[in-house]
């Protein structure tokens, strides 16, 4: 099974970068022919070309939800994401729109995506260095990778 594990987030927005942290760390630990660990800051539309022709995808990112303890790890499906019908532009497409239009466009899309998503307190703060809590959560971040890794 053809593998992506994917890190978003910007590495110079301090706790935005989260997902580059968690990747670098994961290089070591997840080696294989079939897996492939990526970091980029693409959002939107532009995630579509980074999932295709995989068959399992496993996406690390920021979150900030309403009530979140900052550090928390949530792991989520495709399904509990938000899918909006209305977009200022092509790069104002969130995650989930983007894969619903992928499906409609008959894309070669990973029929399997696990998102592992970590609350963090900011996404403006121009540093790179992650806050200590977020930091602190990392390394769930990357076990929960790797245990999704092994389940069939």
């Amino acid at each position: 099974m053809k593998t992506l594990i994917l890190g978003l987030g910007n590495p110079i927005l301090g706790d935005d970068g989260v997902g580059f942290r968690a990747i670098q760390s994961l290089k070591a630990k997840s080696s294989g022919q079939d897996i492939t660990t990526l970091e980029s800051s693409a959002s939107g539309l532009g995630l579509l070309d980074l999932l295709i022709g995989y068959d399992k995808a496993i996406i690390i990112d920021a979150i900030q939800t309403k009530d979140g303890n900052i550090g928390e790890v949530y792991r989520l499906e495709v399904s509990q994401l938000n899918v909006t019908r209305h977009a200022a532009s092509p790069h104002d497409v969130n995650l989930a729109t983007a894969l619903e239009l992928g499906k409609r466009l008959n894309l070669a899309l990973p029929q399997e995506i696990s998102i592992i998503a970590i609350e963090i307190p900011s996404t403006y703060t121009f540093t790179e260095e992650c806050s200590p809590d977020v930091e602190k959560a990392i390394p769930l971040a990357v076990d929960m990778a790797l245990a999704i890794l092994t389940e069939e």
